[in-house]
């Protein structure tokens, strides 16, 4: 006769173990992360959706802020998870650089918190999904290409003369698509305003480093076949992105973070003066 673990016992030990973890990753203080920049995106894990907010330092390091159920469309998630950033030491008397997934709920609840401090980059890649869903296909190419070099122009002059052009050659098309660039396209732009080198522009356009984390789950969530709560999904997704963590290496144009922070300042008080 043979003796072993039962496999619920294995499956009480990894629920207590990371329902701690999940404690004290939710809890970290984040006041002496000298952050820069803050990316938020809404992610799908399974059945439900998940907020998590990637911080990036004066170095151009990563760092997971946090993760909660919701989704960014929801104002009371949106203000909750700010909340809580705060409390554990996110800096409300500094300027930051948001790169937001595009939710309305999520950047009023941005502005309202940090006002003049706050810079809000809309995600280029959410913004071009946005607009191409309203095409058909055979349409989808050029206006894909069109988008893709507007963003890509070294002066936001340029970047937006370009974009305007494309809203007027969407009215023609198909004006939805025209509403869905028109609606925000200062926002895709801000990084431009601020004169951000193209190296580490490439980098915060997007909230891509958040939902690159997420390819990761067929590996370190492969044995799992169901998934029965959201506690459940809040464990597993935490457990990963702190693995991911220890792997972290510094943002693709880290060296022109000096840039950004001198832009930043700089930003907020012209802000302030035309006020």
């Amino acid at each position: 006769m043979g003796y072993g673990i039962r496999k619920s016992s294995v499956s009480r030990h990894w629920k207590a173990l990371s329902t701690k973890k999940l404690e004290e990753f939710l809890s970290r203080p984040l006041g002496q992360l000298d952050l820069a920049a803050v990316m938020i995106d809404g992610v799908g894990f399974d059945e439900y959706t998940l907020v998590v907010a990637l911080g990036i330092d004066s170095a151009g390091r990563k760092h997971v802020l946090g993760v909660w159920l919701g989704a960014t469309e929801t104002a009371q998630v949106s203000k909750q998870l700010l909340a809580d950033l705060i409390e554990r030491g996110l800096p409300e008397d500094r300027p930051l650089l948001f790169v937001l997934d595009g939710s309305k709920a999520l950047r009023k609840a941005v502005k309202d918190t940090f006002g003049a401090r706050a810079h809000v980059q809309r995600c280029q890649v959410h913004k071009q999904r946005n607009v191409l869903d309203h095409l058909p296909k055979s349409h989808q190419r050029v206006v894909r290409m069109r988008l893709r070099a507007a963003w890509t122009m070294k002066l936001y002059a340029d970047a937006e003369a370009e974009l305007r052009k494309l809203v007027d050659y969407l009215e023609e098309l198909n004006p939805s698509a025209a509403h869905s660039l028109e609606e925000g396209l200062e926002d895709t732009l801000t990084l431009h305003r601020l004169e951000v080198p193209d190296s580490l522009r490439r980098t915060l356009r997007s909230t891509n480093p958040i939902e690159n984390c997420f390819s990761f789950k067929p590996k370190y969530c492969r044995n799992v076949k169901r998934w029965s709560s959201g506690d459940m999904v809040l464990r597993w997704s935490s457990a990963m992105l702190l693995e991911l963590e220890k792997r972290f290496r510094r943002i693709r144009g880290h060296k022109n973070m000096p840039q950004l922070l001198a832009a930043l300042n700089v930003g907020v008080e012209t802000k302030k003066a035309i006020a």
